[in-house]
């Protein structure tokens, strides 16, 4: 409690944010931007990285290097009554962390996709809502201002009639530092399940709906000799409604070499027009004695999702995007896969 002119100015307490694991590359950028905050109490765990078999750093190590507490176990870090948690587990974990996060009453953002499955996801959002907890889907690239200004010119028919969208979502194959991505298993499939979700998302904010229908194709070209079972490209056509005729490039196809791990982009074509969006495209580049360098300089997405986390949590409110969008978004990616596997496109 302070004072202010005499009067007394009680101050709010800390939020306490308890990241569960560390296995999504995601959790160091999130676990840095929650520590240097002077409003947030922070707790991290990671007790399946001791097992991981990743070549960086996991576990207590992982945390001793960001400089963050550390608790052994899930259910440590749960006792220590957090009013909300990030979940950075591998997908295939998902479920589980977030059940286990809405009983002890936490608000939760969760790490895309939202699961492996279309019911998990479902039952993610269920346990929630009966919990009465928020859910978020972490999807940071609906927070570029460049999305928002693209996504203002659609509602207000700047660009006419939408009739197609061309996404791109593509990158580095992770396969050393976290390999679980390449391990269907856990992660639930390969490129169409680690880059749709981000474009579907954007669709999903610009149409309101899902697509009537979705067709993909795939294949393991790239990287052929990594010895991966999982897709390591593919190519997804979804219609919405209205006929607007949406692609997406989901490919690992970002060299090693890349001084950046890749991008994400958007062309909206309407019928008075077209613009193009690359949130990621923004950066300062050049060499040093190791090699090329890349420095982005454009809008930092990661702390305006967790900046809109954070607001939800002490208003009592839901976040944006909540988890129904993140099983909607899933919807999409199943689709994709059932219809990689019939050669037929899906209807939704």
């Amino acid at each position: 409690m302070t004072t202010n002119g005499g009067s007394l100015v009680t101050e709010r307490p800390k939020t306490k944010i308890a990241v569960l694991s560390f296995a999504h590359p995601h959790a160091i950028g999130y676990c840095r931007l929650l520590a240097a905050r002077d409003d947030v109490e922070l707790l991290t765990t990671d007790p399946d990285g001791a097992t991981a078999g990743d070549a960086a750093p996991r576990g207590a190590d992982l945390a001793g290097m960001l400089g963050v507490p550390y608790a052994e176990s899930y259910a440590e870090a749960l006792a220590w009554a957090p009013d909300a948690v990030v979940v950075t587990a591998e997908n295939a974990r998902h479920r589980e962390l977030v059940e286990l996060a809405a009983g002890a009453g936490a608000h939760i953002l969760c790490e895309k996709p939202l699961a492996t499955t279309v019911d998990d996801a479902k039952a993610m959002v269920a346990a929630a809502e009966l919990a009465g907890v928020t859910l978020m889907t972490a999807y940071p690239v609906r927070f570029a201002a460049s999305f928002v200004d693209a996504r203002d010119r659609v509602r207000a028919g700047q660009l006419g009639t939408i009739i197609g969208v061309k996404g791109t979502n593509n990158g580095k194959i992770p396969l050393a530092d976290r390999s679980w991505f390449t391990d269907e298993t856990l992660s639930g499939g390969g490129s169409l399940v680690d880059h749709v979700v981000h474009c579907a998302d954007l669709l999903d904010e610009l149409f309101g709906a899902l697509p009537t229908s979705v067709r993909a194709v795939s294949n393991r070209m790239l990287h052929a000799d990594s010895g991966v079972t999982v897709e390591t490209g593919g190519m997804v056509t979804a219609i919405y409604p209205g006929g607007v005729v949406a692609t997406i490039d989901c490919s690992w196809s970002v060299p090693d070499s890349s001084p950046t791990w890749g991008g994400v982009t958007l062309q909206i074509t309407g019928t008075k027009g077209r613009l193009t969006i690359a949130p990621f495209v923004q950066h300062v580049r050049g060499y040093d004695a190791a090699g090329e360098i890349w420095e982005s300089v454009g809008d930092d997405l990661d702390r305006a999702m967790l900046a809109e986390f954070l607001a939800a949590v002490r208003d009592g409110r839901t976040a944006t995007p909540d988890g129904r969008v993140g099983v909607r978004t899933l919807q999409v990616v199943d689709a994709a896969q059932r219809s990689v596997r019939s050669g037929q496109p899906i209807l939704l």
